[in-house]
C-alpha cells in the first residue's frame, strides 16, 4: 500500500514542481532585469517568487526524503529527466510538445524555460540518486503498543542473585566501638550544685575570702 501512494505522490509532485520552478525562475528573471533597467531595486519584488521556489523545494524534499516508499522519487525522477533527454533526440518536436503560453494568476507560465535551461534534468537526477539509498527499500520496524510490553516484562521471572556467602556471619559485627541506644532522655546523674553569693551582694563584687589563712603567710594589700 504504501508503494501505490509513493507512486500517485510521484505522479502529483513532478508536475507541481515543474510549474513552481518555472513560475519562481521567470518571476525572478524578470525582477532583476527590470532593476537592472531602472537602475534601482525594491527587494519585496522577489518575495513571490521565492515563495514558489520554496514550496518547490519543500515539495521535493519530503519526496526525496522521507523513507515511505522509492517508487514516488523514481517516478517523479524519471518524468522529470524525460523532456531533457528528449532534447538530444528531437530538440524541435519535444519544445513544440511543451505549451508555452499557460498563465497562473494572471502570471506568464513558460514551462520551455526549465528545460532549456537544464533545471528539470537537474532535479530529476537528484531523486533518482534519492531512490538508491538501501534504507528507503525497508519498512519500518513495527512498533510495540504499551499493552504488549508490559505483558513482556511481567512474564519474564524475577531472578535471585544473592548466595549465602553475601550474608554477614554473627560474629562479624563489632559493636565496641557503637553508643548505646537511647530514647533521648536527660542523663539521670545528678550533677554538684553552683555556690550561690549571700543575699544583697552585687553579682560583680569579689568572691568571698577564706576565713583562716595558713601559718606563715602574711597579707598583702
Amino acid at each position: 500500500m504504501r508503494h501505490l501512494w509513493s507512486f500517485l505522490a510521484g505522479l502529483v509532485v513532478a508536475p507541481v514542481t515543474w510549474v513552481l520552478v518555472t513560475l519562481g525562475q521567470d518571476g525572478s528573471t524578470r525582477t532583476v532585469h527590470r532593476w537592472v533597467e531602472i537602475g534601482t531595486y525594491s527587494t519585496p519584488n522577489l518575495i513571490e517568487p521565492a515563495v514558489y521556489l520554496g514550496a518547490a523545494g519543500i515539495l521535493l524534499g519530503l519526496l526525496g526524503t522521507l523513507r515511505v516508499s522509492p517508487l514516488g522519487p523514481l517516478v517523479a525522477g524519471l518524468l522529470l529527466v524525460t523532456p531533457y533527454i528528449g532534447m538530444f533526440l528531437a530538440p524541435f518536436t519535444v519544445r513544440g510538445w511543451i505549451p508555452d503560453d499557460w498563465k497562473v494568476l494572471g502570471d506568464p507560465l513558460p514551462l520551455r524555460q526549465p528545460v532549456e535551461n537544464g533545471t528539470v534534468f537537474l532535479i530529476g537526477l537528484l531523486l533518482l540518486v534519492a531512490v538508491l539509498s538501501a534504507q528507503r527499500w525497508r519498512q519500518w520496524p513495527a512498533a510495540t503498543s504499551p499493552a504488549e510490553a508490559e505483558l513482556t516484562a511481567a512474564d519474564k521471572p524475577v531472578e535471585n542473585n544473592f548466595s549465602l556467602s553475601d550474608w554477614p556471619s554473627t560474629g562479624a559485627r563489632d559493636d565496641r566501638g557503637t553508643a548505646p541506644l537511647t530514647l533521648g532522655y536527660p542523663d539521670p546523674t545528678p550533677t554538684e550544685p553552683l555556690p550561690r553569693r549571700a543575699t544583697g551582694e552585687s553579682p560583680w563584687s569579689a568572691p568571698p575570702r577564706a576565713a583562716t589563712r595558713p601559718e606563715g603567710t602574711t597579707e598583702i594589700r
